[in-house]
């Protein structure tokens, strides 16, 4: 550990850059925990801090990266031993906290969680903040009573992190999946995912009527937008909406009569911050129920460090499907 390998982005009033550097322990930040980093992986909110004008990022230099998995090689809290195998996403990893894209981390001890068993490392950033964030969606739709006997769920931006994650999660839990998006090249890869039904992105903007026919039982929406209110003018009577991103926008033009003629539940969902005993109990389930079919195979695909930043210009411009895997170490 006298030297490693990290993505760091820089910025001054005249320049910015982006690259692979070599740092010494002593660049990292302070922490409980120190990790040898297996795996990363790219989240659009990386891409944002790949960007001078992204403003996900506080304070430069900085090592990016919200997700991490990989092995204790020391730590001063008695919860972690060397040689333990742990999780790290959100809080304020990769954000105001040097993060993932780099070989070594060193983080609080109250961000770690435990490697369930069920989950390699590698697997773990497959599923990664994205897919967190869509298990938490489906967990909070069955809290507010949505079930496969209920009828037909929606995922719209369905090529994404979020949107593959969730639409391979419910097909294994016995949903009718219906998958939106605007790539009408990726119709086969979500119907490997399991998606029953497909529609493009313009047949889910149509908010001319403020109530129109009920459709879906919930909806897994990581759009925002038109798309939202579109969501909440279709749901069916008692159903619920979970939402947890902005890509087509964050302003949400709606009525007040879903929520007081069919008692339509909107839920945000935010991983960042999510409790720490229900992020451990969740992670159980990715590494059981939740946990992808074919997830290497089907949704997860791996770049190396030095591919980082290309990539990371890649995910910005909507040019990613699943789940992009960073690879830290060889071995």
């Amino acid at each position: 550990m006298s030297g490693f390998r990290a993505v760091v982005v820089d910025k001054t009033e005249d320049s910015f850059s982006v690259g692979v550097k070599e740092l010494t322990p002593a660049d990292l930040p302070a922490g409980d925990v120190t990790i040898r980093v297996a795996y990363s992986s790219l989240n659009y909110k990386d891409g944002l801090a790949c960007i001078p004008n992204g403003k996900i990022v506080k304070t430069y230099p900085f090592v990016p990266g919200i997700d991490l998995s990989g092995t204790v090689v020391e730590s001063r809290d008695p919860r972690f031993r060397e040689g333990d195998e742990v999780i790290v996403t959100g809080y304020e990893l990769g954000v105001s906290h040097f993060g993932g894209f780099s070989e070594y981390a060193r983080v609080p001890a109250d961000w770690v969680v435990p490697l369930p068993q069920g989950l390699t490392l590698k697997e773990a950033m497959a599923i990664g903040t994205a897919g967190f964030t869509a298990a938490l969606s489906i967990q909070r739709l069955e809290e507010n009573g949505v079930h496969p006997g209920r009828g037909p769920v929606i995922v719209t931006g369905a090529t994404g992190g979020v949107g593959s994650t969730a639409v391979a999660m419910l097909a294994k839990l016995g949903y009718h999946v219906v998958a939106s998006t605007g790539k009408a090249a990726e119709h086969d890869y979500l119907r490997q995912l399991g998606a029953k039904e497909i529609l493009g992105r313009d047949e889910v903007t149509d908010t001319s009527r403020p109530l129109q026919k009920e459709r879906w039982a919930g909806a897994v929406d990581p759009v925002g937008g038109k798309t939202l209110a579109y969501l909440l003018c279709t749901i069916k009577y008692g159903g619920s909406v979970a939402v947890s991103g902005l890509t087509g926008g964050s302003e949400v033009v709606t009525t007040v009569f879903p929520f007081i003629l069919r008692g339509v539940n909107l839920l945000g969902i935010d991983s960042v911050y999510c409790p720490m005993d229900v992020r451990v109990k969740l992670w159980e389930r990715l590494a059981s129920d939740l946990k992808p079919p074919r997830l290497l195979d089907s949704i997860g695909r791996e770049i190396t460090l030095d591919q980082l930043p290309a990539a990371a210009a890649s995910i910005l411009n909507g040019e990613v499907r699943g789940r992009t895997i960073v690879r830290l170490q060889d071995a």
